[in-house]
């Protein structure tokens, strides 16, 4: 669910990836109903049970998406970047590949969404 409190974010974004940045936050908001997002650590952060991925506002030749638990989310993603224990990174250079990545963004949204609520059923 977008929130007022991103789309003030947005609007005083001077990024020359503002579009791109705002094209991604759109897909991801689409994938689920159930996600919200919120101001945290100062950038847009997607939430759902916990945090899900948050942008690196400061990228200026792609939107750079950390997915905070990007390695323990089920599933293959290709375009998750990343090597650590826990973070993945997507980076997505245009709106155009945003779009080629909708699925895979998709994908990753219901992926956290069912684990986060196994976790919570299994607590």
């Amino acid at each position: 669910m977008a929130t007022n409190e991103v789309d003030t974010w947005m609007a005083r974004y001077d990024n020359p990836m503002r579009d791109v940045v705002q094209r991604v936050r759109l897909i991801i908001l689409a994938s689920d109903d159930r996600l919200d997002e919120c101001i945290k650590w100062k950038t847009p952060t997607f939430t759902y049970k916990g945090n899900l991925a948050s942008f690196f506002p400061n990228s200026t030749v792609h939107a750079t998406l950390m997915f905070h638990h990007g390695a323990l989310i089920p599933g293959r993603y290709p375009h998750l970047e990343g090597s650590g224990k826990e973070a993945r990174v997507m980076r997505i250079a245009s709106i155009a590949e945003a779009e080629h990545y909708r699925d895979e963004l998709g994908a990753i949204v219901h992926s956290w969404i069912t684990w986060r609520d196994m976790i919570e059923k299994t607590a």
